[in-house]
């Protein structure tokens, strides 16, 4: 935007003439005066609001690469002129024509000044503002992922139906969402997203994906979609645990997964948990050992429950009787599995590993923090409290059996000198 400005000579020169000319006086002035175009040209009036916006919101394509500005997604652009009102300034006034109309019924509208309105100022910016304050996306508690609105952990539906077959019954859970920088020589530095995802129908079916692309939600779908496609089914025992321990390692990541007793739950790292969730699974404990890698842990955890074995498999495989002792059943033993050939004592080798957690453990053994003792117990007075109170440590047990075997707590000589009944000797 240009603007001509006049010299003051130039803006005097016709009305002074004017006058000298009506009292026939010849001006001694120099009337002649040149204008020049003077350019006013600032930051602001050379470019157009959009570039000026631009260039707070946008990082240039060297920034980008060096990883600059990572905050600048979170500048909006502001219309400054939301909620104005042609011919309505700082000061209320009527405009014919501008704010109002000319005639209104019968009558010609005139200029005049209205009330001032002292809350106008921050009206307008409470309008600029409601629409460009950056606010975070807020989540249903039970839609939140494991860390709050991020992807990881989070229900994103069903696989994409394949033909006719539709995925009726299934969730797909996010496992791990993450960008990867990838240096090409013809283009440079550029973001890719990968996703991983598990899928499942709660009952014995389920599957893993990997996925790939420019934008996150094509790699979420492309991992759902390869997840639907490569579907497993797990036999689960009793409806609600694994039929046996087992030991599963990938990589550098190793895998103790224990069996429990239905109502124990899920004890184990949050990506085992969403994959168990997602199988069927409802009881069991798991102990990460090695990396912590998560595409690991699930590769591991895969060929675990693949390579996991039915009782009656594990009976031929020994050629021995399978026994269950429960807590629940007082520890009574009861045969869950019989082979067609049982091998008598003699058959046995003197070496072979008759444990059966650590036959299905492949011999491996949960490492075990050593636990310390507590800090009074290498004290002297510890020793001492110990001896003096040796001769009452089983009493709460002994009350325990009494009551149990005699339903009374009574000393062993009151069969051979029985107490005499105070009430029965009243009566």
């Amino acid at each position: 935007m240009t603007t001509k400005l006049l010299s003051l000579g130039g803006v005097i020169a016709r009305p002074l003439n004017i006058i000298l000319k009506q009292n026939n006086i010849t001006p001694n002035l120099k009337t002649n005066f040149s204008t020049t175009p003077i350019a006013c040209v600032t930051f602001f009036n050379k470019l157009p609001a959009e570039k000026l916006w631009k260039s707070v919101t946008s990082v240039s394509n060297a920034g980008a690469k060096k990883g600059r500005g990572k905050g600048a997604g979170r500048i909006r652009i502001r219309d400054l002129n939301r909620g104005q009102v042609i011919g309505v300034g700082k000061i209320n006034m009527l405009w014919p024509g501008l704010s109002a109309p000319v005639i209104r019924g019968r009558e010609l509208l005139k200029q005049q000044r209205l009330p001032d309105d002292p809350d106008r100022m921050e009206k307008l910016i409470k309008i600029r503002d409601s629409m460009t304050r950056f606010r975070r996306l807020k989540l249903n508690p039970i839609e939140r992922g494991w860390s709050g609105s991020r992807m990881p952990g989070r229900s994103i539906g069903a696989p994409d139906p394949v033909a006719d077959d539709e995925f009726i019954g299934f969730d797909t859970k996010v496992l791990q969402l993450r960008s990867l920088l990838i240096m090409k020589g013809s283009l440079g530095r550029t973001r890719n997203y990968q996703a991983m995802v598990v899928t499942g129908n709660g009952q014995g079916l389920a599957g893993f994906g990997l996925g790939k692309a420019k934008e996150a939600p094509a790699a979420l779908r492309k991992a759902k979609n390869r997840a639907g496609q490569k579907l497993m089914h797990f036999d689960i025992y009793g409806g609600h645990t694994i039929f046996h321990d087992f030991y599963t390692a990938f990589g550098k990541t190793k895998i103790f997964v224990q069996k429990k007793n239905e109502g124990y739950g899920l004890k184990c790292h949050r990506a085992i948990k969403e994959i168990c969730q997602a199988i069927g699974i409802k009881d069991l404990r798991a102990k990460v050992e090695g990396s912590n890698n998560l595409q690991h842990i699930v590769k591991a955890f895969f060929i675990g429950l693949l390579q996991q074995r039915t009782h009656q498999q594990l009976a031929e495989e020994k050629k021995l009787h399978l026994v269950e002792y429960r807590a629940e059943n007082e520890y009574y033993p009861k045969v869950v599995a019989s082979p067609k050939e049982v091998r008598t004592k003699e058959e046995i080798k003197h070496d072979e590993t008759l444990d059966f957690v650590q036959y299905v453990m492949n011999d491996k053994v949960i490492l075990k923090k050593k636990k310390w003792p507590r800090f009074y117990e290498t004290m002297p007075h510890y020793r001492i409290y110990l001896k003096k109170y040796e001769k009452f440590r089983n009493h709460e047990k002994i009350r325990q059996n009494l009551k149990v075997e005699y339903g009374e707590v009574k000393s062993f000589l009151t069969d051979k000198y029985p107490e005499e009944n105070v009430e029965q000797a009243e009566a």
